[in-house]
């Protein structure tokens, strides 16, 4: 499985991103999708999972309510919504995808991951 992200870049505190991921290469039919960041010198976070064909996700507790998960069935991709962008969401943000159900928030849980995407957020 191939994911390739996109979207990131620099933006002011209160302003928004939206962050793409697009899929290749997969074979199974039920999956689960994720986003995690990682801030400069800290590591890997959850930030937000959803499951295959579903619109509502799992967040982590510091994005809920301004952060949006959702896929994109048709074109195999997966978006990341953020809005009221604040410096400490400033980190590299990943893509991960794997095969079953659970919402894991764990990284070691995810098997495929994408590139990253660095979003900064100034203030």
């Amino acid at each position: 499985v191939q994911l390739q992200a996109s979207g990131g870049g620099l933006v002011q505190a209160g302003g928004s991103l939206r962050l793409s991921c697009a899929t290749s290469g997969r074979t199974f039919h039920t999956y689960v999708m994720g986003w995690f960041r990682q801030p400069p010198g800290k590591e890997r976070e959850f930030v937000a999972a959803i499951r295959d064909r579903r619109i509502a996700g799992s967040y982590a507790d510091s994005v809920k309510g301004r952060f949006t998960i959702s896929t994109d069935i048709a074109t195999d991709t997966l978006y990341l919504e953020m809005n009221s962008l604040k410096p400490e969401d400033t980190a590299i943000y990943y893509c991960a995808i794997r095969e079953g159900t659970y919402l894991y928030r764990t990284a070691e849980s995810y098997p495929y991951w994408g590139q990253g995407t660095q979003v900064t957020v100034s203030s």
